[in-house]
C-alpha cells in the first residue's frame, strides 16, 4: 500500500506538457486527485490517466475518483483524503470519475469495486499515499530550485514556502521540475491531529448537477445512431423459454429486429456475481423505447418448466456446488418449510460451554421465532446499459458496482480478451448490491453484437422487479435459559433461509455468555437472491435485538444496561477466541446513544414510546433510539437518535446522510417491505403494489452522532441499516404491548403476540 514506483517506472509513466505534472501512483494504493485554484483558469492541457494525480502548469489539480458512485458520495470523500495529504485548498479542487482500468488500478476484481462498505476503508492508505507522494516531490523540486533543505519547506493551500529565505511558489510553478524527482516508496503521512480537511463537512461535488437534472446516469447515456432494446423474460421462476412467434412484433413500426440471446456459453463456470435466473431471453430492438415496448407486447412466447440442476460457482470461500430445484415455488410453502427446518437440528457452527445441560436445569426458557420475506432492491433507476460492439472491440457504459468481476464474464461470453473491453462508469441511481449482478451488461453487449449497432438496453420496472436477485427470506429461533433468580444461564440461536443462513455465529452476544450454541441451515430455491444492503445482517440484527429486549424485560433489566453488562463480560472475560467484534467500541455507541437521547434521564413526551437497538457489521458499530407515537392505529416515527463508530469520519455530511438514508430505508422495509410468490411468479411488479416508505412517513427528525477516535475509517453505508429494524420493533412493543416477530410489521401476515 505504498507508492513504490522506481524513477525509471515513474519517468515512463510521466507525461510533461505545458509545464504540467502527472504523478503515477501504484494503485494497490492509488486514486486520482485534482485540485484547482479558484482564481486560476484551466490549464492548456490535461493528462487524463487512471491512478494519477494531475497538476497543470498554472497549479490546477484534478482528482479522479476510482470507485463507482451510487449516492454514498465517494466522489467527494475520496478526493478529500488525497487533498488533505497534498495540502491543497478544497474549494479549488476539481473531481472527475476515473474510467475502469485494471492495469492502472490494480487490486484484482475488487480494485474498483463499490460494495460491502469497503470504499473508504480499503482506499484510506492508498489515497493518503497518493497525496503525500505528490507533496514530497513538489517539496524536493522546490528545495533544489531554491538550494535549501526540503525539510524547511512548508506547504499550504497549494503553495510551497521557505520561511528563512522568504521564497514561495505555487504547485504549478514546480510541476515540471517535480517530474524529475523519484517517487518516494513510503511518503511521510500527516499526523491525524494535523488534519485540516478530513472530518470537516463538504458538500457533494455533484450536488448541483444532480438537482439541476444534468445527464449523469445510465438512463441518460446516448450516442448518435443508438438503438433501444428491451427483453422478455419468463413470467415465473422455475420456467424457461420454449418458443417464440415474433412475426407480429417484427412488422411493427420502428422495430429493427427480434431474437433470442443466451447470457452464458455452455459449460461456463459462474462466479458469485453471475446470478441470473433467466439466462435465455427474447430481445426486441428498435428506434425508441415506446415502439419497443409496444412490440414486446405483440410477442407470442411459450414457456416451459426447468429441470433441476446443479452448478459450480466460484465465490469468496472458493468453489461451491449450488443446487437449483425444479418447480414453481410459493411464499406460503416457503414459510411452512422454513418452520419445519427450524424445528430440526441444524449444523452447529459455534458451541461454548454446555448449553444443552444449562437448558435442562433452567427454571424458565424463553423461545421466540422471527421471520422475514424476500425483498426487491427497487433501485429508482431500473437496470440499463449501453453497448457498442465492433468486431472484437466492446465499449459498454452504465451503472454497475463490480466492473472487475463482470469484465471476465463478458470476455468469456464474447470470446474476446479483456484488453479489448472498455467499461465506462455512469452514476448509479441506486445500488446496494443489485448492480453488482451485472448480467444486463452482458445482455446489452450481445444485443449490440447481433444488430451491429450501438444499443441501450432498458429494463422496465416490471422487468426489473420480476428478475430476481432479491434479499433472501430468513427464519431464526432464539432461546434463552434463566435460573430461578432470572439470571441468564444459556443462549441458543438457530437460523436459516432461502437459500442461505443469515447467522453470524461469532458476533455479539457470542463471547458474552458461558453456555452458547449457534446452529444454521438453508433451503435450496430457484428464486435468485443476492446481496441486499448489509447482507444477512439486515434480518438477523432485528431478530437478535428484539429478542435481547424481550430477554432484558424477563430479567427485570433496562435494555441498554443489559446489553452493556454483556459487553462488559465480553471485554473483561470473553468466552471463546473467535469473537469478531470489539466489545469496548460496541459499548461505546450504546453509551453515546444513551447520552444523546437522554435515555432513562430525560422524560419522553406523553404518548411517545422508545425502542433501542445496536449492531456490529462491516467493521463498524451503530446504535439507534427510536421514538414513535401511534396515530389512528399506525406508528409515526417522531425521532431517531443515532450513534455511529466508523473510525475517522472523512466527511461528516456524507456520513450523516448515509445514516439518515439507512434509518429511513430500514423503517420502510421493516413496516412494509415484502416480495411474495405464487406459482413461481412475484405478485408485485411495480410500486402500485410493492409498498415502500413515503416522504410523509419518514422520521420527523434524525439526530446523528459519531464516536470520535483515530481509528482508520471502517464501513459506513451499511452498518446503520440493520439495527433500525430492532429499534422499531422494540418501540412498537412499548407502544402497543405486543411484540412483532414477522416482517413486514404492518403486513397482512405479520405475527404479533
Amino acid at each position: 500500500m505504498t507508492a513504490s514506483n522506481s524513477r525509471r517506472t515513474f519517468l515512463k509513466n510521466t507525461l510533461l506538457a505545458s509545464g504540467g505534472l502527472v504523478i503515477g501512483v501504484n494503485w494497490l494504493t492509488g486514486c486520482q486527485n485534482a485540485s484547482s485554484d479558484a482564481a486560476l483558469t484551466m490549464p492548456k492541457e490535461w493528462f487524463n490517466f487512471n491512478a494519477y494525480l494531475k497538476i497543470g502548469e498554472n497549479g490546477v489539480v484534478t482528482i479522479f475518483t476510482p470507485n463507482p458512485e451510487f449516492g454514498q458520495n465517494v466522489m467527494t470523500s475520496m478526493p478529500m483524503i488525497v487533498a488533505e495529504e497534498l495540502d491543497v485548498d478544497w474549494k479549488n479542487v476539481l473531481v472527475e470519475m476515473a474510467p475502469f482500468d485494471t492495469v492502472k488500478f490494480p487490486g484484482g476484481p475488487f480494485g474498483q469495486f463499490t460494495g460491502g462498505s469497503r470504499g473508504i476503508m480499503s482506499k484510506w492508505e492508498p489515497l493518503r499515499n497518493a497525496g503525500a507522494a505528490a507533496k514530497h516531490m513538489l517539496k524536493e523540486a522546490a528545495a533544489q530550485a531554491w538550494q535549501v533543505p526540503a525539510a524547511e519547506i512548508t506547504t499550504s493551500a497549494g503553495v510551497l514556502k521557505h520561511e528563512k529565505s522568504g521564497k514561495s511558489a505555487g504547485y504549478g510553478e514546480m510541476a515540471s521540475a517535480a517530474a524529475k524527482i523519484p517517487v518516494p516508496e513510503k511518503p511521510t503521512l500527516k499526523e491525524i491531529k494535523d488534519f485540516k480537511l478530513i472530518s470537516q463537512s463538504q458538500k457533494n461535488v455533484r450536488g448541483k448537477e444532480i438537482v439541476t437534472g444534468k445527464p449523469l446516469f445510465g438512463v441518460d447515456y446516448k450516442v448518435d445512431g443508438m438503438l433501444i432494446a428491451m427483453i422478455a423474460q419468463p413470467p415465473a421462476f422455475g420456467m424457461k423459454l420454449k418458443s417464440v412467434d415474433d412475426s407480429a412484433a417484427k412488422a411493427m413500426p420502428g422495430i429493427k429486429d427480434v431474437f433470442t440471446i443466451k447470457a452464458y456459453n455452455d459449460g461456463y463456470e459462474k462466479n458469485m456475481f453471475d446470478v441470473n435466473a433467466f439466462p435465455e431471453l427474447v430481445a426486441v430492438v428498435g428506434n425508441s423505447t415506446w415502439e419497443v415496448m409496444q412490440a414486446k407486447k405483440a410477442l407470442k412466447i411459450e414457456w416451459e418448466p426447468i429441470a433441476a440442476y446443479s452448478e459450480t460457482v466460484a465465490g469468496f470461500a472458493g468453489k461451491q456446488t449450488v443446487n437449483v430445484p425444479a418447480g414453481l415455488e410459493s411464499s406460503t410453502d416457503h414459510h411452512a418449510k422454513m418452520e419445519a427446518l427450524a424445528a430440526k437440528p441444524g449444523k452447529v457452527v459455534r458451541r461454548n460451554g454446555d448449553p444443552e445441560a444449562a437448558f435442562k436445569k433452567a427454571a424458565k426458557v424463553i423461545e421466540r421465532s422471527y421471520s422475514c420475506p424476500h425483498l426487491a432492491h427497487n433501485c429508482m433507476e431500473p437496470m440499463n446499459f449501453f453497448a457498442d460492439v465492433k468486431g472484437d472491440k466492446v465499449k459498454v457504459a452504465g451503472p454497475l458496482q463490480a466492473p472487475g468481476i463482470i469484465e471476465g464474464t463478458l470476455a468469456a461470453r464474447m470470446g474476446i480478451p479483456v484488453e479489448n473491453i472498455e467499461i465506462e462508469f455512469t452514476r448509479m441511481g441506486g445500488g446496494f448490491g443489485r448492480r453488482a449482478y451485472s448480467h444486463y451488461l452482458v445482455e446489452a453487449a450481445l444485443i449490440s453484437q447481433k444488430v451491429n449497432a450501438p444499443v441501450k438496453l432498458m429494463y422496465s420496472r416490471e422487468d426489473d422487479m420480476a428478475n430476481g436477485v432479491y434479499r433472501p427470506a430468513y427464519h431464526a429461533v432464539y432461546r434463552a435459559a434463566l435460573d430461578e433468580n432470572n439470571q441468564l444461564l444459556a443462549f441458543h440461536v438457530k437460523a436459516g433461509g432461502i437459500p442461505e443462513s443469515p447467522l453470524h455465529a461469532d458476533r455479539f452476544p457470542a463471547g458474552a455468555i458461558d453456555n452458547y450454541l449457534a446452529e444454521d441451515w438453508k433451503m435450496d430455491s430457484n428464486i435468485t437472491v443476492g446481496a441486499f444492503r448489509a447482507p444477512r445482517s439486515n434480518f438477523i440484527a432485528g431478530a437478535e435485538q428484539s429478542f435481547l429486549d424481550e430477554l432484558a424485560e424477563a430479567m427485570g433489566k433496562d435494555p441498554i444496561e443489559f446489553r452493556l453488562e454483556l459487553l462488559k463480560r465480553a471485554k473483561e472475560n470473553p468466552v471463546g477466541e473467535k469473537n469478531d467484534y470489539d466489545a469496548a467500541r460496541y459499548a461505546g455507541v450504546l453509551e453515546l446513544v444513551r447520552e444523546k437521547s437522554g435515555w432513562g434521564k430525560t422524560p419522553v413526551a406523553a404518548g411517545v414510546s422508545r425502542g433501542v437497538a445496536a449492531y456490529f457489521c462491516h467493521a463498524s458499530y451503530a446504535a439507534h433510539v427510536l421514538d414513535l407515537t401511534m396515530e389512528n392505529g399506525k406508528p409515526v416515527v417522531q425521532k431517531v437518535t443515532s450513534a455511529i463508530d466508523c473510525g475517522i469520519v472523512v466527511n461528516p455530511d456524507a456520513a450523516a446522510n448515509m445514516t439518515e438514508g439507512a434509518v429511513t430505508d430500514g423503517i420502510g422495509n421493516a413496516l412494509y417491505g415484502e416480495m411474495t410468490f405464487k406459482a413461481g411468479a412475484p405478485d408485485k411488479t411495480n410500486f402500485d403494489k410493492y409498498r415502500i416508505i413515503r416522504m410523509s412517513e419518514a422520521p420527523k427528525a434524525i439526530d446523528v452522532h459519531f464516536v470520535k477516535n483515530e481509528i482508520a475509517p471502517t464501513g459506513m453505508g451499511e452498518p446503520p441499516f440493520p439495527p433500525i429494524f430492532g429499534a422499531l420493533a422494540n418501540a412498537l412493543y412499548k407502544a402497543t404491548g405486543k411484540r412483532v416477530y414477522r416482517q413486514p410489521f404492518l403486513g397482512e401476515r405479520a405475527v404479533m403476540g
